[in-house]
This record gives structure tokens, C-alpha cells and sequence, in this order.
């Protein structure tokens, strides 16, 4: 109960968060304005940046699209970017906005299929090293032809159900006093298992990636800027994506190989969590009618329709997403608005923070930020500029977003090249180490990709405990690997 309307404005703020959380930011509002006036805003905007990412960080404490889009308004207000520039960055990034918007409320009403074929895949893979592999693999596989985004939602999705489907038993209360005793440890086990698969299947995604023009947005953007199609994108990255995909399917059963528990992975799925999921299967089976099997054979329909629409490239994912939206609802009965909305509930305050993100990167682009670190890499010898650009790249991608890092480089190469400064080859060598860099390095963290920041953020995160610090763990040994192999490539086979 509050005593006053002081305090009632207090206990409003930020919600449910902690005190110390909301003090911390309010701390930042009140610094920001000082440190603008005191110093400069490329300061400044260094500062905005550490805050940003601290919000990123306290993902499980406050959902960051408050205390980020307060410290985005206070950005311009103080001038440090203006509602033009955000709207700019909004426009440049509208196909993945609409990828978010559509393509995983799409997802959403295929989640009976997937969970039937995942939940088939992880009662019959009994090694949990050839199951972890299968999930990076694939990922890899599908986001070469899909994209990451899309990929990490079913990810997800997969996920979400794997847990309802154990919570849900528990929930009823009817289970042999010998499971419920072992349940606590089972599920902190079973967490631990998801975690490790889903962090697998979302590093694939960088692994996949990299390797072609729809992989990711930045790639389209470089093939079309280098003037090369998808085979002739593939054949230059190669050197490179290849002994990278090769060491990161390695370092994936290396680490599932081990049961220390190091970097978070090595958990097995607790026996009684696998057979409550072989029960599960059964029962579905037993009691699934046509109905049910009718609408699981128009999801695998529309299934292979999304995969040829998005790797033929028919229209915008956004679009696809919204053709996958109508074809499922249409055939499976899905016709009240309510029904509809649930599937929007994940993507919509993801899309919102992306947003927001956006006006961070505004300021980014308006105070240079990155300029600095640009200058000094082409001022270096020309034998040197390409393994520094594809470290500076990493590095940048870590705590900004690697479609806007990638974006800033190839437009200042392109200039270097326009301008008579480099050779065409030159170009194509700083080409590839802008792509290598913003893909393979930007894992570390869940800001430098999309994919990793959506699953951060996604509901599954605190259902098992994935936290940013957690996740920034997790990718570590994927960090250094990706980023040493795909460094030593660029240097040695390029």
C-alpha cells in the first residue's frame, strides 16, 4: 500500500523492477544532459551506448524497451540525433521490421508441426552430441537459405513447447510422488538442456549466415554493392564460411563431448523429462483425429511452400510471412481476431525494441562514433587493412548492430575505391573481411545480432533462465573460434 502520490509515482516507475535498477536509470537521465553539456557529444554518445547495452544486460530484471526508449527520447531531445535519422533507420531496416511483424506470427501457427517432428527428433536421438549437431547443422542449413530471424523464431517456438509440455504434467498435479520429489533438480537439468540445444541452433544461424546473400540483410547489401550474384557470393566467401562451419560443428560436439558442465553445456535431458515427452507423443498419437492430423498436413504443406517462397526469394520475407499468416489461418479454421492476436504477442515488443535500437544507432551515425576507428584502419599499409577491418567490424558488431556496422564500412570502402584509393581486388579482399567480421565475431554478444537479441528477449528466455550474461557464456568458445578461424582464413586463404 502506498502512503503518498510521491510514492505511488515511485512504485509506477519501471514497475516491478528493482529499486536499484530504476535508481540506476534515472541516474542515467540525470547524467546524460551533464556529460552533453560538460563534454561532447561524441562522448556522450559513447556513454548512451554503455547504458544501452546495460539495459540489453538487465533483460530479466525489466523488459529493456522502457529504460532504452527513455534513453533513446532523451537522445533527441539533447539533439544528439533527430527524428529524421531515426526515421531513416527505420526505413533502411523496414524488411526486418516486417520480417518480425509477420514471418514469426506465421511461425506461431505452424508450432503444432514443429513440436510433432522436434518432439519425434528428441525421443529417438538418444546422444545428446548428435542431437546438438543436428539443431546447429540445420540452423546453419536453413539460415544459408532462409535467414536467422526465422530460424531462431521456430527455435523458439520448439523450445516453448518441449517445456509446456513438461510444466504442464506438473501443473495438474497428478504425478507419482517419485517425480514430483525429483522434479526440482529434473527441471533445473531439463533448463539446462534446452539452453544448451537452443544456443547451438541460434549459433548455426551465424554459421549458415554468413555463407550467402540471404543469410543476412548486410550480405544482400555487400553482394549488391561488389556486383555479385548468389553463386559468385558463395564461391568468394567460401575460403573463409567454409573452415569456419567446419570448426564451429567441431567445437559444437567438443563441448556437448564434455560433463563438466563447462560454458553451460554437456546436460543430458533427465530421464524422466524424456519419458513424460515419450508419453506425450504417444498420447498425441493415440488421440488425434482427422481434424488434427488435416491440420498438421496443411502446416507441412505450407511448410515447403515458405521454404521454396523464402529460398527463390518470391517477394520480402515480410510479405511471405504474411501469405504463410493467411494460408494457415484459412485451412485450419483460425478465424476469430483473438485467436489471430495471440500470434503477435512474441514479435511485437521485440519489433518495438528494435526500434528503439534503431535511435541508438541513429546517434551512432550522427555523432561518428565509428569514424575514428574507420580512419585508422585505411590509413594502415594495405596488407593490413583487411585482417584489421574484419577485427574493427567484430569488435563494433559486439556492442552496435552488424547490418549497421557492415553498412557504415562497404559504403567508406566503396568511396576508397570510387576515389581511385584502392584496386578492385583490394575491394573485393575488404569486402569479404566486412562480412566475415560483422557475422562471425558479433556471436559474442546478444546486441551484435538480431537472432540473438530476439531470443534474449523472446518469452523462452526466462522460462529457462537465459539471461544476457548467461548467453554471452555461452558463445565464448563460438566467439573465439569463429572469429580466430575465420580471422586466420581471411589471412591465409584469401
Amino acid at each position: 500500500m502506498t502512503h503518498n502520490l510521491a510514492e505511488g509515482f515511485a512504485r509506477n516507475f519501471l514497475g516491478n523492477a528493482p529499486l536499484w535498477y530504476k535508481q540506476a536509470i534515472i541516474g542515467f537521465l540525470i547524467l546524460n544532459p551533464i556529460l552533453f553539456l560538460v563534454t561532447t557529444p561524441f562522448v556522450t554518445g559513447w556513454v548512451l551506448i554503455a547504458e544501452f547495452i546495460f539495459t540489453l544486460g538487465m533483460a530479466l530484471k525489466c523488459y529493456p524497451l522502457q529504460p532504452g526508449g527513455l534513453l533513446a527520447i532523451e537522445a533527441v531531445v539533447l539533439g544528439m540525433t533527430s527524428p529524421e535519422s531515426v526515421y531513416h533507420e527505420i526505413e533502411a531496416n523496414i524488411k526486418v521490421i516486417l520480417l518480425l511483424v509477420f514471418m514469426v506470427a506465421g511461425i506461431y501457427f505452424m508450432q503444432n508441426l514443429l513440436l510433432y517432428v522436434f518432439t519425434k527428433l528428441l525421443v529417438k536421438v538418444r546422444s545428446k552430441v548428435l542431437l546438438s549437431l543436428l539443431f546447429c547443422f540445420v540452423s546453419a542449413i536453413l539460415s544459408a537459405f532462409l535467414d536467422a530471424l526465422t530460424v531462431t523464431a521456430v527455435l523458439i517456438t520448439v523450445a516453448v513447447g518441449f517445456y509446456d509440455v513438461y510444466h504442464k504434467v506438473f501443473s495438474k498435479g497428478h504425478v507419482p510422488k517419485e517425480l514430483a520429489d525429483a522434479h526440482t533438480e529434473d527441471l533445473s537439468k531439463f533448463r539446462a538442456f534446452l539452453r544448451s540445444l537452443v544456443m547451438h541452433g541460434v549459433v548455426g544461424t551465424a554459421l549458415g549466415g554468413v555463407c550467402t546473400t540471404v543469410g543476412e540483410p548486410q550480405n544482400l547489401l555487400i553482394a549488391e554493392t561488389m556486383g555479385w550474384n548468389f553463386i559468385e557470393f558463395v564461391e568468394v566467401m567460401a575460403p573463409i564460411t567454409f573452415p569456419v562451419l567446419i570448426c564451429g560443428l567441431i567445437t559444437c560436439a567438443l563441448l556437448e563431448s564434455q560433463s563438466k558442465g563447462m560454458f553451460g553445456y554437456g546436460m543430458k535431458i533427465p530421464e524422466n523429462v524424456r519419458n513424460i515427452l515419450i508419453e506425450f507423443s504417444e498420447e498425441q498419437d493415440k488421440h488425434r483425429g482427422h481434424k488434427e492430423t488435416a491440420e498438421l498436413i496443411i502446416q507441412g504443406i505450407v511448410a515447403i511452400i515458405l521454404v521454396f517462397a523464402l529460398a527463390f526469394h518470391v517477394a520480402e520475407v515480410g510479405i511471405i510471412g504474411l501469405m504463410i499468416i493467411v494460408l494457415l489461418t484459412a485451412f485450419n479454421g483460425v478465424i476469430e481476431e483473438h485467436q489471430i492476436g495471440h500470434a503477435f504477442e512474441e514479435a511485437l515488443p521485440f519489433t518495438a525494441l528494435l526500434v528503439v535500437f534503431f535511435g541508438i544507432v541513429a546517434v551512432i551515425h550522427d555523432q561518428h562514433l565509428f569514424s575514428p576507428i574507420t580512419n585508422l584502419v585505411l590509413s594502415m599499409d594495405v596488407s593490413q587493412q583487411a585482417p584489421m577491418l574484419f577485427v574493427a567490424n567484430g569488435i563494433l558488431s559486439m556492442i552496435s548492430d552488424n547490418v549497421f556496422v557492415a553498412t557504415v564500412y562497404i559504403g567508406e570502402v566503396k568511396a576508397a575505391f570510387e576515389s581511385g584509393s584502392i584496386s578492385r581486388e583490394h575491394f573485393e579482399d575488404l569486402a569479404v573481411a566486412i562480412n566475415t567480421g560483422t557475422n562471425l565475431p558479433s556471436v559474442a554478444t546478444p546486441n551484435g545480432q538480431a537472432a540473438f537479441l530476439f531470443l534474449l528477449t523472446s518469452a523462452l528466455a526466462p522460462l529457462i533462465r537465459l539471461s544476457y550474461g548467461r548467453m554471452v557464456i555461452m558463445a565464448l568458445p563460438y566467439t573465439f573460434v569463429l572469429g580466430g578461424v575465420g580471422l586466420a582464413s581471411l589471412i591465409y586463404f584469401t
